[in-house]
């Protein structure tokens, strides 16, 4: 099943700075891995915004949120989650 999150991330700015930068590193490793796994098929940036959208590719609704939860930036993310279908006229 395929699903497109929006992720926006809201870090409190009083966090101690080495911890945040603990967390931006762990959590771009655990991005390469869930990539290489091919459960995150997809990742962009959105222009102007400390946000993302991405596709994920996940058996079940639990586990894109396990998929989502094990993020180590989840405690500090906005997630809007929107299941996805093939469209009748795609071509791909």
């Amino acid at each position: 099943m395929l699903f497109c999150a929006r992720m926006k991330v809201r870090i409190p700015h009083d966090l101690d700075p080495a911890f945040v930068q603990s967390l931006k590193e762990r959590e771009k490793a655990r991005a390469i891995e869930l990539q290489q796994q091919g459960k995150f098929l997809h990742l962009w940036r959105v222009v102007g915004q400390y946000a993302n959208i991405s596709i994920f590719d996940c058996a079940s609704n639990d586990e894109l949120h396990e998929v989502l939860s094990s993020l180590p930036l989840f405690p500090y993310l906005q997630i809007e989650v929107t299941p996805l279908a093939r469209h009748p006229s795609s071509i791909a």
